[in-house]
């Protein structure tokens, strides 16, 4: 009979002592919930023969994934942490008691330690994670430091992700060739994200000369500028790369522009063409005619009826073409009184009215940075020449291409008109009128 009660009571203390511990590790877990973080859990010293207890607090831990911590993962090195803000090592100090040490992943810093002992009938799993819960929580001083160093962490982890796109992908779609030569980043220089439909029948001559063989000064931004109008047309407007003639310094020869313009352009427009002609350099008058050239690399002021490239015989080449729409984007000034234009030595200036005597073909319209008698200014800030700044501009921002690549200029030149007179007035005190040639109105 006294063995029979004996057995009783040590069954009712065995079933009290198991309903203590769920009640303990459901109050643990209860508690669990409100902790926003990622955990590891590394498995640290301890006994083989008695580690029943490690390795229920380990499991435990496993198993408050949800709802508790954000994540929890066993790792197998302390060196496979970087996606936790948490490493809990959990060891066995001795055969009934467990220890578990937090540490910071991102200051690899002790942040507290917690140790519960258990017997024969009780069990220090729920213990521990009951404590480590109380001192992480997210309304205590330590829970709060770790929200913030977790913060830190995933934007940290976002930066080294962007910084590892750039690295390993190629230039795409708004990458800008401008960039790289003027070490200038602008607004233009990003590509806009709208296209037109790939034209077959459009082409391109695209002409920059920053540095002139007979040493003339320097015209700023025209190469890089050059480049970025080419990306414009093959990237946002439509035309094929191998369709658009890129002319920098010394490959933009007269011999050159003879070339394309007369006989390249010739050969490969077709009925219902679209042609684009863009030309940032120097330009110069002639003393004697009053005709506007183009300044080639090989050019030479002082014979520039024989070495340059006349505004009026570009025009005579492109009007035979059988092409629906022409442009001409003319960065430059023909002046000779400075910015883009060059003169003869000993002679004076001219003031010139680049729409006298020009009789343009009806598909034919020429934009000008500037007006006869005025000078091309650069934008120094944005790395570009003033007038390509905002014909680029207006040309991402302001709707004025269509579907099949081809330009509303008249919408567009309204947009550039305005918007350089007010830079060179505001930045060089200077006068910069943008002119419309061949449109219906200016």
């Amino acid at each position: 009979m006294k063995k029979s009660i004996l057995f009783l009571l040590v069954f009712f203390t065995l079933l009290t002592s198991i309903g203590q511990l769920k009640i303990a590790d459901a109050a643990a877990f209860k508690v669990l919930k409100d902790i926003p973080l990622d955990a590891c859990i590394f498995l640290g010293n301890f006994d083989p023969r008695a580690a029943a207890y490690i390795i229920s607090t380990r499991d435990k831990f496993l198993e408050a994934r949800s709802p508790s911590f954000l994540s929890v993962k066993e790792v197998n090195s302390l060196e496979d942490v970087d996606n936790c803000d948490i490493v809990v090592i959990i060891s066995q100090p001795s055969t009934w008691s467990v220890k578990a040490d937090i540490f910071s992943t991102q200051t690899k810093n002790i942040l507290t330690s917690v140790e519960a002992s258990g017997s024969l009938f009780s069990h220090p799993s729920g213990e521990i994670i009951s404590q480590v819960s109380s001192a992480l929580g997210e309304d205590t001083s330590l829970g709060k430091r770790l929200i913030q160093e977790r913060k830190l962490r995933l934007a940290k982890l976002e930066t080294n992700k962007e910084e590892s796109v750039k690295k390993i992908s190629p230039p795409n779609k708004q990458d800008s060739a401008a960039v790289i030569i003027t070490g200038i980043q602008s607004d233009i220089d990003e590509l806009p994200l709208k296209y037109a439909k790939p034209n077959k029948n459009a082409y391109a001559i695209v002409i920059g000369i920053e540095n002139y063989r007979q040493k003339l000064p320097k015209a700023d931004f025209a190469v890089s500028d050059t480049r970025l109008v080419s990306e414009y047309l093959t990237k946002v407007m439509g035309y094929q790369e191998e369709n658009v003639v890129l002319l920098t310094n010394e490959k933009a020869l007269q011999s050159d522009l003879t070339k394309y313009f007369e006989k390249w352009l010739h050969n490969n427009v077709e009925k219902d063409g679209m042609v684009f002609i863009y030309y940032s350099g120097h330009g110069a008058p002639d003393p004697k005619t009053g005709g506007a050239y183009l300044v080639p690399y090989d050019g030479d002021p002082s014979f520039i009826a024989e070495t340059g490239y006349s505004l009026k015989r570009m025009y005579d080449a492109l009007g035979k073409l059988p092409a629906k729409e022409i442009v001409v984007a003319l960065d430059s000034c023909f002046s000779g009184a400075g910015g883009r234009s060059v003169l003869a030595k000993g002679a004076r200036p001219l003031v010139m009215n680049l729409q006298d005597n020009v009789f343009l073909p009806k598909n034919m319209k020429v934009l000008s940075a500037s007006g006869g008698d005025q000078i091309s200014s650069t934008y120094d800030e944005k790395g570009h020449g003033l007038f390509t700044y905002f014909m680029l501009k207006g040309i991402k921002n302001e709707d004025v291409v269509k579907q099949d690549g081809s330009i509303e200029m008249d919408d567009l030149f309204g947009y550039i008109k305005p918007q350089v007179e007010r830079i060179a007035r505001k930045q060089y005190n200077n006068e910069q009128t943008p002119q419309l040639i061949g449109a219906e109105k200016n």
